[in-house]
């Protein structure tokens, strides 16, 4: 055999290297979750009028989701590092990456 079909063989054996590693960690449902919980005080999180009594100081996450230089790993730097105007939360992993889908997704609303 030659070490190009060996390679070719290995390449579609294991597609998995194409993804990722934090993909595989990502779920958009958790980062609503954790958005309405730990976000939505300060940030409209989806797309819908916030209600009236509630008065957003932060931009709303479909305004982050549809700025140019937004991305998922964008999101996840900008989450694991500390800002005057945010509290310092401390998510897991997991949960940055969920909560970066989640934003990502909303782009299209």
């Amino acid at each position: 055999m030659s070490k190009y079909f060996v390679a070719t063989l290995a390449l579609v054996i294991q597609p998995s290297f194409l993804l990722p590693a934090s993909a595989q960690s990502a779920d958009p449902a958790l980062g609503r979750r954790i958005a309405e919980t730990t976000c939505v005080a300060c940030h409209q999180i989806d797309a819908k009028p916030a209600p009236q009594t509630v008065k957003p100081v932060a931009p709303s996450f479909v305004d982050v989701a549809r700025m140019p230089s937004t991305t998922e790993l964008s999101i996840k730097v900008f989450l694991r590092t500390s800002h005057k105007s945010m509290p310092n939360f401390m998510l897991s992993p997991e949960e940055i990456d969920s909560l970066a889908a989640y934003v990502v997704g909303l782009a299209k609303q």
